[in-house]
């Protein structure tokens, strides 16, 4: 005669249900994390286009480098290892790249 474990002492029932939503809701922070850091490089490159002739040029540059900074590694806390295509969808000028020591 064998004895059978019940099924909520397993690794199915509360337990795992539990764990799958934990993961599910870290995803969906990643992911809102992730956003956050996109609208940060918009709105620091935009500043840049706009005012970055005069002497806030250099700050400007820093302001856009560092949030290009955080989304890069943003991006790679969520796997997504390649930049080439954000580089162009942000049309991220050479000079931020630069300053993030991209040649």
């Amino acid at each position: 005669m064998s004895v059978r474990m019940p099924s909520n002492f397993g690794r199915g029932g509360a337990q795992e249900t539990a764990l799958d939503l934990l993961g599910h809701e870290i995803l969906a922070e990643k992911a809102a994390a992730l956003g956050r850091a996109g609208q940060r490089v918009e709105e620091t490159l935009t500043k840049l286009r706009k005012n970055g002739e005069g002497g806030d040029r250099n700050r400007l540059l820093k302001e856009a480098a560092e949030a290009v900074h955080g989304y890069f590694i943003q991006r790679e806390l969520c796997g997504l290892r390649k930049h080439d295509a954000v580089i162009r969808e942000y049309n991220i000028p050479r000079a931020v790249l630069v300053r993030l020591g991209a040649s």
